[in-house]
């Protein structure tokens, strides 16, 4: 995954550009191109630092697909940082371990590395074999695709002999830009692999084993905004992410499994936009003047998975800064009108019989 970009978008083009906070956007170590936020930016700076009490997370286990590099280190950062043993899981072993060994040397807390590809079932049930080995069920799990919430409909109390929530992170996923008519079979099943199949191996394996132990959990996946708007040129993405919010939203609700939603745009940012072109474009639709930050998100998904958001359930929380809501408006593209092209508006108005 790339630097995280949950963009909340306004024209801003009249706008004088200012050099501002530049944010850099990266694919794998390589660094591609750096952003140039807009002046309003100044009005919205990102907090960097975990915002949850420290130890937060303490004793608990937190399992997170594609928990290597971009969203889902980010948010192992954080949730090592507050305590949580970690346990990340992706393809490449290798990245995997420099990532556990960084934020284990961070935060004094160890990361442990497990290589799992989340397309293989077979695979998958091995890795939570494991990860029950090295360090016991998660508290936590992020899977890395969408973060989705099961609504119970009942007031749950915490009794002090019970065992503390798991949490996991739905974080692993893909996606490129295409026509949809240049899609072949291979291209289709590539992302509904990962994205959708992925998401439901991880989630029942897991979610039998808690329920097996008599456990609670809270799963988190990572969405996108045009998995209930609509987007061309990424469909097989928006059809598998359409289908992890329907699977979190309807699974049994009897179980003690808590199922949140984050919905966010431009997480592999440098496959969606890998030379920077469309870039000044976005950020010319943000409100807010810039693109967001991994550590923004990594702030909201631990509140999610935390005992202070235990009563947000069956959820799908909008993290765009406002893009979704800016794009719906039919009048929202006059914030290209200039001052003076207004002036001459007004006096047009003014001069209208009867104003």
């Amino acid at each position: 995954m790339a630097l995280l970009g949950p963009a909340l978008f306004a024209m801003v083009s009249r706008l004088p550009r200012d050099p501002g906070p530049l944010r850099f956007f990266s694919y794998g170590t390589k660094t591609l191109y750096q952003s140039i936020d807009a002046p309003q930016s100044k009005f919205f700076q990102p907090r960097l630092k975990p915002m949850l009490p420290p130890n937060t997370f303490q004793g608990k286990v937190a399992f997170i697909t594609g928990g290597g590099t971009g969203l889902g280190k980010a948010m192992t950062t954080f949730l090592s940082s507050l305590g949580a043993q970690c346990v990340i899981a992706s393809r490449n072993l290798d990245v995997l371990k420099a990532t556990a060994e960084e934020i284990s040397s961070q935060t004094g807390n160890k990361v442990h590395a497990i290589r799992c590809d989340v397309r293989d079932p077979e695979m998958v049930r091995k890795t939570v074999l494991e990860l029950i080995q090295v360090a016991g069920l998660p508290d936590v799990s992020i899977t890395g695709l969408k973060l989705f919430i099961a609504s119970e409909n009942t007031i749950r109390t915490h009794r002090g002999n019970e065992p503390l929530m798991s949490v996991v992170i739905n974080n692993a996923a893909g996606n490129f830009i295409s026509p949809t008519e240049r899609l072949s079979p291979n291209a289709w099943k590539a992302i509904t692999d990962i994205v959708l199949n992925g998401t439901a191996y991880v989630t029942l394996e897991i979610g039998k084993q808690l329920i097996k132990a008599q456990k609670g959990a809270a799963f988190l996946a990572i969405t996108t905004i045009y998995a209930e708007s609509g987007s061309g040129f990424v469909v097989p993405s928006s059809s598998a992410k359409s289908g992890v919010e329907a699977m979190n939203k309807h699974c049994d609700p009897v179980h003690e499994l808590e199922r949140k939603a984050m919905a966010f745009v431009n997480g592999a940012f440098s496959r969606l936009d890998p030379t920077g072109r469309f870039e000044k474009e976005m950020i010319e639709r943000v409100p807010c003047g810039r693109l967001g930050t991994v550590e923004e998100l990594a702030n909201l998904a631990t509140f999610l998975c935390s005992d202070y958001a235990s009563w947000i359930n069956g959820a799908v929380i909008r993290f765009d800064g406002g893009e979704e809501v800016f794009l719906s408006g039919e009048f929202n593209s006059l914030k290209k009108v200039t001052k003076e092209e207004w002036d001459v508006i007004e006096g047009l108005v003014r001069k209208t019989k009867g104003s």
